[in-house]
């Protein structure tokens, strides 16, 4: 998957990239069935994909806030998003990002689009339920992670990929990220690991923005990994989206357009 170009950590950090769960080996996931994830989002800068993102609601989208860029659109409603196809592409009116963002190392890694018009529901279109307020996930859940990111053997894949991921005792992604504390000294708040560590597959570059979805709730977005997507390694890290409910319920308040 390509959700952003290379989106490094901080300028000193060289080693991390930014990455979300594609499937033809998303590192190792297999293609969408025609069915599902139709809240799945591909957001592109100039026509090309960049990120992942999910539809919330008929006008907005979560993706996460390193994938920010001046000309934004999202593509929604089919999983194959070749420049061939004559896809539903909406642009892109306003972005929300928390005021405390600055780089992934430091956390906050959300953003919240509104799209110039609601998307129709229905067929090929659906949103996704995102969590309550103080909602937790329970550790070693299956889950699932989706998106057109790098794989193994390509850069970029026009088709959605999906894999199973299972969730990471907090402790235990401390601890298997202390080897890179070169890169990072520590991991920032308010984050959920999943996928990578001690599992076949995960995310990588081009996944970011993409959700985690457990027990059909969107959970987390795709915000790092390590560059070069090798597993077994380190959890992947997503930003715990139940810690930003009301600040994503009063940014789609806003009258703003």
């Amino acid at each position: 998957m390509s959700c952003f170009t290379a989106i490094l950590f901080a300028t000193a950090v060289t080693t991390l990239h930014i990455t979300v769960v594609v499937g033809d080996d998303i590192i190792n996931g297999k293609k969408a069935s025609k069915n599902s994830l139709q809240y799945m989002v591909s957001v592109q800068t100039n026509k090309k994909h960049e990120c992942g993102g999910f539809l919330i609601n008929p006008q907005y989208v979560l993706t996460a806030a390193h994938c920010a860029s001046e000309e934004m659109t999202i593509v929604l409603g089919d999983h194959n998003i070749s420049s061939q196809k004559n896809l539903k592409r909406f642009n892109v009116v306003h972005k929300f990002k928390s005021k405390t963002f600055k780089n992934v190392k430091m956390g906050n890694d959300i953003m919240l689009l509104k799209i110039a018009k609601k998307a129709v529901l229905g067929g090929k279109v659906k949103t996704v339920k995102i969590p309550y307020q103080h909602y937790s996930i329970k550790n070693n859940t299956q889950c699932l992670v989706a998106g057109w990111g790098s794989t193994k053997q390509h850069k970029v894949v026009n088709d959605l990929l999906a894999l199973n991921v299972s969730t990471v005792d907090i402790r235990d992604c401390k601890e298997a990220w202390k080897k890179y504390k070169e890169n990072i000294t520590q991991l920032p708040p308010n984050i959920i690991c999943a996928g990578g560590y001690k599992q076949n597959g995960g995310v990588c570059l081009g996944d970011s923005g993409g959700p985690l979805v457990c027990n059909s709730v969107a959970v987390g977005i795709v915000s790092f990994n390590i560059k070069g997507c090798e597993y077994p390694d380190v959890p992947n890290i997503y930003t715990d989206i139940s810690k930003y409910v009301r600040w994503i319920n009063a940014m789609m308040k806003k009258k703003k357009t």
